[in-house]
């Protein structure tokens, strides 16, 4: 059984601690082989921790110190970490779970129930599947389809097309033309030709505004 690398973000070190013994545990049992390569209790740390260690699975908490894990998702999502980011919170509102799965989270797991819920999720994510509580993955779901269809609905009547959201996307993560093009196969002078199309649709006169109507319309996740 290959080893799974973890890296544990969270800013109490009794959490962590638990967290430690727990694994420890999948690992004497023989659920997983588990190999600790780091913890870390900000964004920072955690950034500088995946970018040197390549963690398969990142355990998240989304109150760090001095900082949130909603950032530190965002974040991994712009340096294009390959593995998966499992969140382990002790908020169970929608909007937390919600804003934790839209900015790129693969699964989410409630504190109080690490003990009988975490190694099914491990199992899950790994898999490239999507893990969410069930008492509250009818309610996720739902919310995800009005989301999807209320931004469907948009861009049928603004008349945007699939690869006017592929280029809204990446503007949105901050690349340049030159990048765009480089992410979507395309040339630069297409590039061009979407986003002279897309501030005509959106009525709008520069990248800033062209993003924060995207936004504002639900026409890329945040």
């Amino acid at each position: 059984m290959k080893k799974l690398l973890v890296l544990i973000v969270d800013d109490e070190e009794r959490f962590r601690q638990g967290l430690r013994t727990l694994l420890n545990f999948y690992n004497i049992n023989g659920s997983f082989l588990v190999d600790i390569v780091g913890e870390a209790a900000n964004v920072d740390q955690t950034l500088k921790l995946a970018f040197q260690e390549h963690p398969d699975l990142i355990l998240l908490d989304l109150e760090l110190d001095h900082s949130d894990g909603i950032t530190a998702l965002q974040h991994l999502k712009e340096m294009s970490y390959a593995g998966k980011v499992l969140v382990l919170s002790g908020h169970q509102e929608d909007d937390w779970i919600f804003r934790a799965m839209q900015s790129g989270a693969s699964g989410y797991v409630f504190k109080s129930r690490l003990a009988t819920q975490l190694s099914e999720a491990i199992n899950t994510v790994i898999n490239s599947e999507i893990y969410v509580p069930t008492e509250v993955a009818s309610r996720f779901f739902r919310r995800f389809q009005a989301d999807f269809d209320s931004s469907l609905k948009t861009c049928h009547q603004l008349h945007i097309t699939d690869r006017e959201k592929e280029v809204l996307y990446w503007l949105t993560q901050g690349a340049s033309n030159e990048e765009i093009a480089k992410h979507l196969y395309i040339s630069v002078a297409t590039v061009k030709a979407h986003l002279t199309s897309i501030f005509d649709k959106l009525k709008v006169a520069s990248r800033s505004q062209a993003i924060v109507a995207a936004l504002k319309l639900g026409l890329v996740a945040t």
